[in-house]
Order: C-alpha cells, then sequence, then structure tokens
C-alpha cells in the first residue's frame, strides 16, 4: 500500500512546496491541508499557532502518512520541536532548508530574511544561519501584508506590487547578496520582490531544498514509492475550496479537487 506524504501549511503557501517535491518525486502521493479559514497564521499567538499546527497534524494521521511536512515558516518556527516529540514519522520543517540554500548562494555574507511577524520575531532563521556560519550578516523583516495578498489571490495585481514595494522600503541598502523567502506564500510574489530588490540579489525558496531533504529522508528510510501508476494526491482545506482550488490551478498547472473541512475546524477551532 502506496503510503503519503503529508504537507500542511496555514494557506496555500505550501503549495510551493508541493510543486517542487511533485516535480523531484512524481511517484510520491501527497495529502495536503490548508488551514486557509485560519490563516494567516503570522500574527496570532504562539499557543494558537501551536494548537492549530497541532489540529491539522492530529487530521492528517488519520490517512497514516509515512512523513509530515509543515510547509509554513510559521509553524515551523514554533511548533515543529513539539511535533516530533509527538508522532512517529519524519518530521520536516521549512527553515533549515531554506537556510542551507541561502549559504550555498550568498558570496558577501549578507543575508536577508523576510517572513511573518511570529518566525521574524522568533529569530528562527538568525539562530539556524548563525549555527552553520557564525559570521553571517543577517537582516530580518516582517512583512505581514504579503499572505493575505496571496491568500485572497491578489498576487499578479498592481495592489501587490505597490504592497511589495512599501513592505520591502526598509532593505532599501543593505548589501545583501541574497532574499530569504521565510514565508511559503512568498513565491507568489517572486516577480514584484525581484523589482524591489534588483537582479544582483538572489531570491531563495526553501521549496527546492525541501524536498530534497524528503528525499534523502524517504531514500535513508527506504521508503521511496516504487515505479507504478501516477499517484492520486489529495487536498483538503478549512475555508473556500474554490479559492483554493483556482489558486493551486495557477500554480500546479493542473486541475485538482479540494475537499472542505468546515465541520472539522469549526469545531477545532473552538476546542
Amino acid at each position: 500500500m502506496r503510503q503519503a506524504i503529508a504537507i500542511l501549511d496555514s494557506g496555500v503557501g505550501g503549495l510551493t512546496v508541493a510543486k517542487e517535491v511533485m516535480r523531484q518525486l512524481p511517484q510520491e502521493e501527497i495529502v495536503y491541508f490548508g488551514d486557509t479559514a485560519r490563516a494567516p497564521y503570522g500574527p496570532r499567538a504562539a499557543e494558537e499557532v501551536m494548537k492549530f499546527t497541532e489540529q491539522v497534524v492530529d487530521y492528517l494521521l488519520q490517512f497514516r502518512p509515512k512523513m509530515i511536512v509543515i510547509a509554513c515558516n510559521t509553524a515551523t518556527a514554533i511548533a515543529l520541536k513539539r511535533i516530533r516529540l509527538q508522532v512517529d514519522v519524519p518530521v520536516v520543517g521549512v527553515i533549515h532548508p531554506g537556510v542551507r540554500a541561502a549559504i550555498k548562494t550568498t558570496k558577501n555574507g549578507c543575508i536577508g530574511v523576510i517572513g511573518t511577524e511570529n518566525t521574524i520575531k522568533s529569530g528562527a532563521y538568525q539562530q539556524a544561519l548563525h549555527a552553520i556560519s557564525p559570521h553571517i550578516e543577517v537582516v530580518g523583516l516582517a512583512c505581514p501584508l504579503l499572505v493575505p495578498l496571496v491568500e485572497r489571490r491578489l498576487y499578479h495585481t498592481p495592489e501587490a506590487r505597490r504592497v511589495v514595494a512599501e513592505s520591502l522600503r526598509p532593505l532599501s541598502g543593505i548589501p545583501m547578496d541574497c532574499l530569504i523567502l521565510g514565508c511559503t506564500h512568498y513565491p507568489f510574489l517572486s516577480p514584484f520582490i525581484s523589482e524591489v530588490v534588483g537582479p544582483k540579489v538572489a531570491l531563495i525558496s526553501s521549496a527546492d531544498e525541501t524536498a530534497r531533504e524528503i528525499s534523502a529522508i524517504l531514500f535513508h528510510r527506504g521508503q521511496l514509492a516504487p515505479p507504478g501508476p501516477p499517484p492520486v494526491h489529495r487536498f483538503f482545506c478549512s475555508g473556500d475550496p474554490a479559492m483554493f482550488q483556482a489558486i493551486a490551478l495557477e500554480w500546479l498547472g493542473e486541475q485538482i479537487k479540494v475537499s472542505p473541512v468546515f465541520w472539522q475546524m469549526t469545531r477545532l477551532s473552538s476546542s
């Protein structure tokens, strides 16, 4: 019986990771949960993010996945360690993969990080970068207005261009040569982010490196899916399935079926 890789996010941002997993590991089945009804996680209290992440993981465990991927930087920063203690399958976050990619990319040792309020406040990227390379200069910036643009499918609009420009203004003059997109929603806004920071600044998305880590772990455990018929992916969200489906179609380039879980998440929200 084929076991799936479970991927969770506060919303649609984790689709950036799912797309890369589908590209690098085309035989692997994915079960995805986007907690769109409660997105964004970034401005929420840490205890709330922890509770929501535990609830979504609990929901996904019914599918008996062989791995859980927390494709949300905020949830990774706050909940990864606890979730690893609670489940008996490997749990992968998205912070350390992004950090490794940035360290491989930087030439001048100055790295920018943009993320949600909780991700930046946690210092998770700064700590992870300095644990590998203590002399790296890290400049962090919270950009709380970006996730709602993506969740509302406004990432192609003039409004998005304006909000990105205003949000990134504090990075003007910083001599960084790479910028970590410390939220899985941000690759949706990459064209506008590149406009602001310029072509000499490499944008680092954790998706590619996260998929590599998933592949390495599954290979080591002898759990890579064998050749066979194309996998059947399953997608769930706690908010508007039509909006999720439209965004997924644009990002993944294929039509997917999204199952709403309104009753489940309503009950969990009040528990």
